[in-house]
């Protein structure tokens, strides 16, 4: 066993799965004398690789990567990330979907077009208008339910198989950021936290069961796709905004995959990026998990808010924030509200210590009309903006 034990230190620069799985390995070896009569560079293609395919007991494997979320994601609590936000006092959110722009238009959607689509997004212009309105963040979708994405992963489409990819060749939110950057502004993003319902391939590619499922297979593998996006994006991305946590007893409450491992996924680019999990539409805003540093706070009617043990901005340990839409829909239509009602709702909460995310409807091209745009400056110019 001598000639094992004096292995294991060369293995260990192999990673944890190798030197663990090596582990076990030694074990099931019953004549060691074979590891002398090898030459290192025989022990480092065959022995390391079979280590490395040995796969932990599903119990060990849900521990470890337990253990590994809570170490990345326990550190991050309690800093006080959430205070750049709560000093921004609101933003804006747009929604940029391949199959809501097909909708309106009444032309079909293709990975083609949705490509041209992406790539003909004028991000200096919407840059332009958030920051004459006096925004301090912008949320953009990244995708929901069609399946088409406005930037790349090679971890989706390996999963999903689906050939042309969906998920366009420019990265819009990288070239967002960078517009956003030279005025000032923060740029978070939108992210279901399901499959893309609309694709049924990828549904199934996926192994997602939409309801009240333990969905083990697809979280790991939806937080792989979303650890591609964050340490791509790094410090680039502030915040996400995780939409339809409607079953957390049965998917996050738990051993992971969890919120903690979902968290962790998130921040695997930036430990400072802010996340929110929405458990759908209340009029009562409250915190989802510790995992989580502000409330998704989703609302249909701003008037009927309800908050409930709120001191000084924190709901629960997490920064108080609310998400409703000023078209008639989630970004489509007129404005529905009038101007004195958005700014009168907006000072409200700030004067509570909370943040307001304003949805706005959002053209093909990227630019926001004008009556929109009126309604936010007013917004802006309340909270002291030129």
């Amino acid at each position: 066993m001598a000639a094992a034990d004096s292995l294991l230190g060369m293995i260990r620069a192999y990673g944890r799965i190798a030197y663990d799985s090596f582990v076990l390995l030694k074990r099931k070896i019953t004549h060691m004398s074979e590891l002398n009569s090898h030459s290192r560079r025989w022990f480092l293609s065959s022995i390391i690789p079979a280590a490395v395919a040995l796969e932990l007991s599903p119990a060990a494997a849900a521990q470890d990567h337990s253990r590994r979320a809570e170490e990345e994601s326990s550190s991050h609590q309690g800093k006080g990330t959430a205070d750049w936000m709560r000093k921004a006092r609101w933003g804006v959110m747009t929604h940029y979907l391949a199959d809501w722009i097909a909708k309106d238009t009444g032309e079909e959607m293709t990975v083609a077009r949705w490509n041209d689509l992406v790539a003909h997004f004028d991000v200096e212009g919407l840059a332009d208008q958030i920051k004459s309105t006096g925004a301090g963040y912008h949320l953009i979708s990244i995708g929901q339910n069609s399946g088409y994405y406005l930037s790349p992963n090679a971890t989706y489409d390996r999963i999903v198989g689906i050939q042309p990819s969906k998920c366009s060749k420019r990265d819009l939110v990288a070239d967002l950021y960078d517009a956003h950057r030279r005025r000032g502004i923060k740029l978070m993003v939108y992210l279901p936290s399901g499959a893309p319902a609309g694709d049924a391939a990828a549904v199934k590619a996926l192994g997602w069961q939409a309801g009240a499922y333990r969905n083990n297979e697809f979280q790991l593998k939806w937080e792989k796709v979303i650890r591609e996006w964050s340490e791509r994006w790094g410090n680039k991305v502030s915040g996400w905004w995780f939409d339809g946590c409607y079953w957390p007893n049965a998917m996050y409450r738990m051993s992971a995959p969890n919120f903690a491992s979902f968290a962790a996924a998130a921040r695997a680019g930036n430990q400072e990026s802010l996340v929110a999990f929405n458990p759908g539409m209340f009029r009562r805003i409250f915190s989802m998990s510790p995992y989580e540093d502000y409330t998704a706070g989703e609302i249909d009617l701003p008037a009927e808010v309800t908050l409930n043990h709120a001191e000084d901005g924190i709901v629960d340990g997490a920064q108080l924030h609310i998400l409703s839409h000023l078209g008639e829909r989630w970004g489509m239509g007129l404005p529905r509200f009038s101007t004195d009602q958005v700014v009168a709702w907006c000072r409200k909460l700030k004067d509570q210590g909370g943040v307001f995310t304003w949805d706005t409807p959002v053209s093909a091209d990227g630019h926001i009309s004008q009556a929109f745009i009126d309604q936010l400056k007013a917004i802006g110019h309340d909270n002291g903006a030129a």
